[in-house]
């Protein structure tokens, strides 16, 4: 163990157990060296320091590590992932790997994974059984998992315990040690597992493959400190970190400069950017957006927000529009402000509604998303009626709506499940009914409207249709021109659906530039 491995809580590396050992040691032998990461101790994080990088290089041994192999990535849950993925992929070809679209083709396989629901874990094992048989085809495949499960000492002790062919382990907090992992991985035939349970430091400069040229996300900051009682973000992430202002404001630049067209800045809570950058004070995500509002780039978004750091600075700057868009995603997760203490979010509906109205006096035309749990432990009946009666108050135009799932390592995985699966399943449905209804509501405003759409590509459902979003984060399907893709265009509504909208291209210079979404003021 170096000192750096030290530093960051524990990392092991597993020597190579005896041919002759049976299965049952050998899952033994592995979980005799591996120390998991501390949830425990994870709630306790105090102020330790964040290292903080200002670049990251490929070290001389490990250049050409990749020559004449390819890399697959399969990515699970959110945009953080996928822009985990994103730096991975860009390590991997500065060390000369190839990207390949194959499992069958690749000589590295990672799965990037996420912990948030069951079903995503379960999603992982599943795919794990199923690459043991190419593993037994291609011996010299390395299998890799990476991500949020990572971060869970029940998962990887059953990876140690059950997957062997699985080669590697590694956290959230060490993607940019992945030459090392790799090369520890080709050295050794056993299982190479490297967790940190302390925060990982901000590294600037990684390498990165971005998934098309249009659209691009930025990470701010890393890591929640709200510790909700259902969700092992905290835990799998670590505590909030922020980016220097200055670094990010170069990457979006040097994107702009690019010809990308919109940017989202993403964190587990974007709302507490700054906080932890003591030497510049009170400076916050409103600060960050006032800055890059000035940059010439068309279209600028956040996620994810938390209600109790959105602060009335915030609602300022975005009331400036320009390139910061009309669309805000604000997660209430329930109606019920007994549900909301019992969730640990810090706070009551009476002031998830003020913040609401103060976002619509400042901004009457915005959208507002959002997410929902229903079946919570202990929710009645009555306490539910209060998320539908919520939902209709605030107007929200759509929503990411889940079932209640316990997360291990999480303090509501303690609490009495009491609620039935057949009522967690009938509010969902009665719940979901109410935000198709109103998803139906606010596109029947843009009917006969004329909107500004960034085309992202073809209809995923007819390769003849283009499809792409509004300011608001409206799916709009219109027949024009490939040469489209890539650009803001004017599109008029013609039918509006429950989840999207058909258009009509309209070609340039045709009408007056003058136009915006609907607005609707409450």
């Amino acid at each position: 163990m170096n000192e750096e491995q030290r530093k960051h809580g524990q990392q092991s590396k597993s020597a190579t157990p005896s041919d002759q050992k049976s299965e049952k040691d050998y899952s033994k032998y592995f979980q005799s060296v591996y120390v998991p990461p501390s949830l425990k101790d994870a709630k306790k994080r105090g102020k330790e320091e964040i290292s903080y990088h200002s670049d990251f290089t490929i070290e001389d041994q490990y250049r050409g590590l990749g020559n004449g192999k390819k890399f697959y990535i399969r990515t699970y849950g959110c945009q953080m992932n996928e822009h985990d993925t994103e730096v991975m992929a860009g390590i991997f070809m500065a060390l000369g790997y190839e990207a390949t679209n194959t499992t069958e083709d690749a000589d590295v396989i990672l799965l990037n994974t996420c912990a948030i629901r069951e079903n995503a874990e379960n999603k992982v094992f599943g795919e794990l059984g199923h690459l043991k048989h190419l593993k037994r085809e291609k011996p010299e495949l390395l299998i890799g998992v990476c991500g949020c499960m990572s971060q869970e000492e029940s998962v990887v002790n059953k990876i140690l315990k059950t997957y062997q062919q699985v080669d590697m382990i590694f956290g959230t907090h060490n993607i940019h040690r992945l030459p090392k992992i790799l090369s520890d991985a080709y050295m050794s035939k056993a299982m190479v597992v490297e967790v940190w349970s302390k925060e990982g430091d901000v590294i600037e400069n990684l390498p990165k493959v971005r998934r098309g040229n249009i659209k691009a996300w930025v990470n701010i900051m890393y890591g929640c400190d709200k510790f909700c009682t259902y969700c092992i973000v905290p835990y799998t992430r670590g505590k909030e970190r922020s980016r220097r202002p200055e670094e990010i404001i170069q990457e979006v630049r040097h994107l702009a400069a690019q010809g990308y067209q919109e940017i989202t800045l993403l964190g587990q809570n974007v709302n507490a950017y700054g906080k932890d950058i003591e030497d510049l004070e009170q400076y916050g995500l409103g600060d960050l957006m006032d800055e890059l509002r000035k940059i010439d780039i068309p279209r600028i978004r956040f996620t994810t927000s938390h209600p109790r750091d959105f602060d009335d600075h915030l609602i300022e700057v975005l009331a400036k529009k320009g390139n910061l868009v009309e669309h805000i995603h604000l997660p209430v997760q329930s109606g019920s402000t007994d549900v909301l203490k019992i969730m640990a979010r810090k706070y009551s509906r009476e002031q998830f509604l003020e913040l609401v109205r103060k976002i619509k006096l400042a901004m009457p035309d915005v959208s507002l998303t959002t997410d929902i749990i229903v079946g919570y432990p202990n929710e009645t009946n009555e306490q539910f009626e209060e998320t539908l009666s919520l939902y209709r108050e605030v107007g929200f135009e759509s929503a990411y709506t889940y079932i209640y799932s316990p997360r291990e390592g999480t303090p509501a995985a303690k609490m009495n499940d009491n609620v039935p699966m057949e009522v967690k399943k009938e509010r969902l449905q009665r719940l979901n009914a109410l935000v198709k209804e109103f998803s139906a509501e606010a596109m029947k405003k843009y009917q006969g409207q004329v909107v500004e759409v960034l085309v992202d590509g073809e209809s995923k459902k007819n390769p003849d249709v283009l499809a792409g979003y509004t300011r608001r984060s409206k799916l709009v399907n219109f027949k024009a021109p490939n040469s489209m893709i890539g650009k803001i265009v004017k599109v008029k509504i013609i039918e509006a659906k429950s989840w999207s909208l058909d258009g009509e291209f309209i070609e340039e210079g045709s009408i007056g530039t003058e136009f915006q979404e609907p607005v609707e003021v409450n």
